[in-house]
């Protein structure tokens, strides 16, 4: 037996933020990040509809990219005080995969964050308050899904939250608030929405209900998201759309070691001031993670599926596949988005100095690699590296080199 979880509520399209006005509540704790919805009107507007229902509201802004266990300890503490019967979250990625987090928190306080990593192990939530999330960015899709994301910068490692308990109540998808991402910032997330959507295919746990969101997001990507970074903003809107269905997908279908790289790459090297963004991490390692898991003979067919879909051409299964590879590596190079660690600089531009220091990547990769294995994405991928294997394979994602294992 398979399941299959979505929001009970999902409002699209342009104006969509004000449903906020029909909520039913007494009160609401908006949780919000650096400003950018506060800058362009939009954290006023939820504040407006939330009292034009009647609620008394409360913000917690801050939030800061990658939020931390600290910042969601502090969030949870803050509803605890409020006690709202309401959570909404706006933002992008880190505000609501944040304030998923600090909902658990609320509801049990007694709760540990080692306990609320546990793989689907979290309990009945929904007894002090329901969730709204309301995205701003075009690639996460967290408004959708049943995971969180959170940061514990003391181990230099991000940890998934993954519970279909933590799937939102009410998603608001409204592309007004998209349009006003930074150019650096669409692509990133872009490639991550198509990650997921890839990812979500050649899962092992993908099933009839999932494929098809999967596939229309991959055709969307293709077709709208160079336009959305070259400033076309009904492809802007599109993306917007795009990026959801991705994450209804892998929501359900679940990720692979793409993810589980870039969760355990993302903060490993904070304290020499390198970050690697989540966006930019799974468009560098896709290309060679597909070259990895086709090695396996169900994966490469999914992945042959993908290129014809697509309409990318090949006549047998290896050509088509080494054309997606090929096709996703251009979309990075218009895209602006280097091929691999060493060439990624401070702007996610290519460098001649990379970010991450050699020396530095070589002696943390046994590290790296072990984590990436334990990391909750890694179980659904097609094909389960050893760790000898998600060295090598990191170490291609460093160096640029050919996947052939």
């Amino acid at each position: 037996m398979a399941r299959f979880t979505l929001p009970r509520d999902l409002y699209h399209g342009k104006g969509a933020l004000e449903a906020l006005k029909d909520f039913k509540g007494k009160k609401a704790i908006v949780c919000v990040g650096g400003g950018s919805m506060k800058r362009f009107g939009f954290l006023d507007k939820a504040v407006s509809y939330l009292e034009e229902a009647g609620m008394e509201v409360k913000l917690f802004e801050g939030i800061e990219p990658d939020p931390s266990v600290e910042t969601v300890m502090k969030g949870a503490q803050a509803m605890l005080d409020f006690e709202p019967d309401w959570i909404v979250a706006m933002g992008g990625g880190s505000p609501i995969d944040a304030a998923k987090a600090m909902w658990i928190k609320y509801e049990y306080p007694d709760i540990s964050f080692e306990d609320m990593c546990k793989v689907f192990g979290i309990p009945s939530l929904r007894k002090k308050a329901h969730f709204c999330a309301i995205s701003s960015t075009s690639g996460t899709a967290t408004e959708v899904t049943a995971f969180s994301i959170i940061t514990d910068y003391s181990k230099g490692i991000k940890y998934p939250i993954a519970d279909f308990e933590i799937t939102p109540d009410v998603a608001i998808v409204d592309p007004d608030l998209a349009e006003t991402m930074p150019k650096k910032l669409v692509a990133h997330t872009g490639m991550d929405a198509m990650t997921h959507a890839i990812e979500a295919y050649v899962s092992t746990a993908n099933c009839d209900y999932t494929d098809p969101l999967a596939l229309h997001a991959i055709k969307m990507i293709q077709s709208d998201l160079i336009g959305s970074y070259n400033g076309d903003m009904e492809k802007r809107d599109n993306m917007h759309n795009a990026q959801c269905l991705a994450g209804m997908a892998f929501s359900n279908a679940l990720l692979g070691i793409v993810h589980s790289m870039a969760h355990k790459t993302g903060a490993a090297f904070a304290d020499y001031g390198a970050h690697i963004i989540h966006g930019a991490a799974n468009a560098m390692y896709l290309p060679k993670v597909i070259a990895f898991n086709a090695k396996n003979e169900t994966a490469a067919e999914r992945y042959g599926q993908i290129a014809d879909f697509m309409h990318l051409g090949g006549d047998s299964l290896d050509e088509k596949i080494s054309l997606l590879i090929d096709h996703l590596r251009g979309m990075n190079d218009e895209l602006n988005i280097p091929h691999c660690i060493k060439n990624y600089g401070p702007d996610s531009y290519p460098t001649e100095q990379g970010f991450v220091p050699e020396d530095v990547f070589l002696e943390r990769l046994p590290e790296i690699a072990k984590n990436a294995i334990a990391d909750a994405c890694t179980g659904s991928n097609p094909r389960i590296p050893t760790q000898e294997e998600m060295e090598k394979l990191l170490k291609c994602c460093y160096y640029d080199t050919e996947v052939d294992f």
